[in-house]
Formats: structure tokens, C-alpha cells, sequence
């Protein structure tokens, strides 16, 4: 048997290549797992993306398959937690980094990673909300369990016409939050608007260094930056707030202090969409399917074949798309 996949090479020199290549099933099967998955959607993150441009070390393992997010059908499970013809969803474990991930159509996984797809969506939306949208369910998770209420003030969320970004305004809007979008792109303010924010903000002045401790704006926020942009929204998180922190576009550096923390009491919480257990990625995706209405989810993405990946990639370490690319690996 030959499939298609997207297959990321380095030779002896080091020299990187990304190209479409027929995997035998022989070659599938050497990766340690136990359930075989006929693919049918993937999707680009920003993670893909620094893995089919080679411009950050994630991958760990040569050849790679990349793609941290999968929807298919089971074609075997040796764990005899899914049957033949049952719908999963795959988000992260490593996959695309140290096992080969879902640009592909096929996948041998384990089944302790894969959760049913739920009814509420078909599997073209459930990879339109992806990694990404499941991600931003994680960082509200947070916020609520805060204990944050929509009264006590706005709510920022940077990247916000990036996939985290998106998921993140329209979760939280749904949920009664008033949402200040923060964004480098200002020509997206009426996407930005019809996804639930009520306020759009330009983040180059937050890419400056700033004060320790600034005006208290925001009763959470939903970061995917870091760097500076972290560390000012921090200083400007109000008393006993919130910021979940998800991503690092901007770089992995946190420069700031601990006045926001020993003066004002606020809460800086790490959010990790890769190794989280079963039953919190039970509750996002279920968060996901209340809040999220389908046809804005037909707002966010586009359908691209897996040819254009590369393409798409390129162009999201040049911040020059939004919202999410679903790939049908079958055309």
C-alpha cells in the first residue's frame, strides 16, 4: 500500500528538505503505536508551520511526517479502545515533532491520544477548530476557573486573528466577556468585530519593553505571544487577575518582574495543549461544541489541498494570513 504524506528530510549535512512524498505502509507501521487512522482532514498551527519552514529545531526525529492535528477513521486498534469505522480526532502528543504526525493520509497512533470526534461537529469543523480552537478552550478553562466574571472588566486577547486568537474572542464573547482583540493586522478590524470583539487595539506599542507595573486594563487575558507583549499584559492585568499564557511568536523571553505577582496578586498560568489528560480534552472540545457557532466556524477557515502547505506555512512565519487552514489530504 502507498499513501501520500508530507515528508521532512535532512541529509548528513544537515540540509532540509519538505516535499510530497509515497510512504509504504511497511514504513507507517515502524512508528510505535497501535491504531491505524484513514486521515481525513489535517490543519496548520503555528508549530507546523516552524516545522515545514525549518526555522525552529521541533523536530526531533529524521524523517518526519509533520501535522499535530488529524481527523479520521479507525481502521484497526490493537488496544480495542476504538472500533473499525469510529471518527477520532488527534491533537499534539508529539506528533509532527518525535512521531509522525497527520499531513498524511494514514497515521499508526496510539489510541490513549485520540478522543471521539463529538457529534456536534463534522470532521472538516473539528479540523477548522483544531489544535488551535481546543487550545483557546483550555485558556477560558482557565479564566473561568479563576473565578473571572464578565462584569469585572475587558478581557484582551492577543494574536488575535491568528487561530488561538479567533477561538479565543468567540468563546469568549459567547460567554458574556466584553473582549479587547489585539492585533498587528488593522486592516482585520470587521473580522475581528463579527467574531465578538468589541474593541480592537494595535499591539506594536505592547512590543516595546514597559513599566514593571502599568494602568490595570484587563481582568484576564489570552496570550500567544510572549516576550514583551506577555510581560506588558501582565503589568496591566488588574488585582487578582488572570493571563493565560499559550504561545511564544514573539520569542520564548519573558521580560518582566515579580511586581505584577506580589503586588497586585495576579495569576500567570501555563497552558499546555500537547500532553494534557483525556478528561480536560473532553471538557474543551465540549466547551467548543456549546459556544461555538457552526456557521462562524465556516468564517474562520479555509479548505486547501496538502500541495499548498508549504505555501501556507511560509506565510504564517510571515504573519501574513488569519484564521485557519484545513487540509484535505486527499486532494
Amino acid at each position: 500500500m502507498l499513501f501520500k504524506a508530507i515528508l521532512l528530510e535532512r541529509d548528513n549535512d544537515r540540509n532540509f528538505k519538505c516535499s510530497i512524498k509515497s510512504i509504504t505502509k511497511k514504513q507507517l507501521f515502524e512508528q510505535d503505536g497501535d491504531t491505524l487512522i484513514q486521515i481525513q482532514y489535517s490543519s496548520i498551527n503555528y508549530k507546523d508551520a516552524l516545522a515545514l519552514t525549518n526555522k525552529s529545531p521541533v523536530v526531533r526525529l529524521w524523517p518526519m511526517v509533520p501535522g499535530i492535528d488529524g481527523v479520521g477513521t479507525v481502521i484497526s486498534c490493537e488496544s480495542g479502545r476504538y472500533k473499525p469505522g469510529d471518527l477520532v480526532i488527534l491533537n499534539g502528543w508529539g506528533c509532527g515533532e518525535s512521531h509522525w504526525g497527520c499531513l498524511s493520509q494514514y497515521a499508526y497512533l496510539k489510541s490513549e491520544w485520540l478522543i471521539p470526534l463529538p457529534q456536534d461537529f463534522t470532521a472538516q469543523q473539528a479540523m477548522a477548530i483544531g489544535t488551535a480552537g481546543y487550545t483557546a478552550g483550555l485558556c477560558v478553562e482557565k479564566i473561568i476557573d479563576h473565578g473571572v466574571k464578565p462584569e469585572q472588566g475587558n478581557v484582551l486577547v492577543t494574536g488575535a486573528s491568528g487561530g488561538v486568537g479567533s477561538f479565543s474572542i468567540a468563546l469568549l464573547s459567547k460567554l458574556g466577556y466584553r473582549v479587547t482583540a489585539m492585533t498587528s493586522k488593522v486592516n482585520e478590524i470587521q473580522y475581528l468585530q463579527e467574531l465578538g470583539a468589541v474593541e480592537i487595539i494595535d499591539s506594536l506599542a505592547f512590543k516595546e519593553a514597559g513599566k514593571p507595573l502599568q494602568k490595570e486594563c484587563w481582568s484576564a487575558v489570552v496570550d500567544v505571544l510572549g516576550s514583551n507583549v506577555l510581560a506588558n499584559a501582565c503589568a496591566q492585568t488588574q488585582y487578582g487577575g488572570i493571563v493565560s499564557s499559550c504561545g511564544l511568536s514573539l520569542g520564548l523571553d519573558f521580560p518582566s518582574t515579580v511586581a505584577p505577582f506580589i503586588l497586585r496578586g495576579i495569576t500567570l498560568a501555563g497552558v499546555d495543549s500537547v500532553m494534557t489528560t483525556y478528561d480536560k480534552r473532553i471538557s474543551a472540545w465540549n466547551m467548543l461544541a456549546k459556544c461555538i457557532d457552526k456557521e462562524l466556524i465556516n468564517h474562520i477557515f479555509n479548505m486547501v489541498p496538502l500541495s499548498q502547505c508549504i505555501e501556507i506555512a511560509n506565510k504564517m512565519m510571515l504573519g501574513q494570513i488569519k484564521g485557519r487552514f484545513v487540509i484535505d489530504v486527499n486532494s
